[in-house]
């Protein structure tokens, strides 16, 4: 693959993206659920901190407080992952694409590389302005960037999201339709993950899941204390399924036809 090539090509996959008006709206969406509901939480706990019990005063995390819109902005950037790599499938634009450049992993690392790009600079922009809104709305038990593991958190906060979206490219990659990636996706990570992390009897399954182990370094406050790694280490957890969802559609994409 020589250079020009893949400036062509990532080009291509850049017009691809922003002429296509859904997957820019998903991205705006994303950007005003985690705010906007991380700014009303923030505002509702803020309120509410004086009747809290003293252990939750204790545990108070005003960082990942302001956070609480990411788990419901994270649906519009798994719609956005599914979308860049799906829409293809869904008209049949991926036969002239594939003619167009006969290199599959050429063209797979192109596209993901120009939305992974798209979504990191949209979700650390947001991870940012959602912290200082939130801690804006908790006042007097807000924290400050220059706390210790606040700016990594707030680093992290955007990480994860962009994360969420490669790793959903994967998955559309390998099962190509959009309706069965988000019908996979979605209960995945809003209904699935939320119960084995939850019961008792799955909690150690759970911890290790994408979502649950990537949440991590956003935390300031340590709440599982007996979570076997740290916030980097739940990260690392997080970007080997990123890999593994990648390679797979790779792999899926070098065998099959179009």
């Amino acid at each position: 693959m020589t250079m020009a090539v893949a400036a062509q090509v990532l080009r291509s996959e850049w017009t691809k993206i922003k002429s296509v008006r859904s997957t820019v709206w998903t991205l705006g969406l994303a950007v005003v659920v985690t705010v906007g509901l991380g700014a009303l939480i923030s505002a509702l706990t803020a309120n509410a901190f004086d009747g809290m019990p003293e252990k939750d005063k204790i545990l108070f995390d005003p960082t990942y407080t302001s956070f609480a819109g990411m788990g419901l902005g994270q649906l519009a950037l798994i719609v956005f992952g599914v979308l860049v790599v799906s829409n293809e499938y869904s008209t049949g634009m991926i036969r002239t694409s594939l003619a167009a450049v006969p290199q599959r992993g050429t063209f797979l690392a192109c596209k993901i590389a120009i939305a992974a790009l798209l979504a990191f600079a949209v979700a650390m922009v947001t991870s940012f302005v959602t912290f200082f809104v939130g801690q804006a709305m908790l006042d007097g038990h807000k924290a400050q960037l220059g706390d210790p593991g606040v700016l990594r958190a707030v680093v992290g906060g955007g990480l994860y999201m962009t994360l969420i979206a490669v790793f959903s490219m994967g998955v559309a990659t390998m099962l190509r339709s959009p309706m069965l990636s988000l019908g996979i996706l979605m209960p995945f990570f809003f209904l699935i993950s939320n119960i084995l992390g939850n019961v008792p009897a799955t909690r150690k399954v759970g911890r290790y899941l994408p979502d649950q182990a990537g949440q991590k370094v956003m935390q300031v406050v340590t709440r599982d204390s007996d979570a076997p790694y740290g916030p980097w280490g739940g990260f690392a957890i997080m970007v080997l399924w990123v890999v593994a969802a990648l390679a797979g559609g790779y792999a899926l994409l070098k065998k099959r036809d179009a």
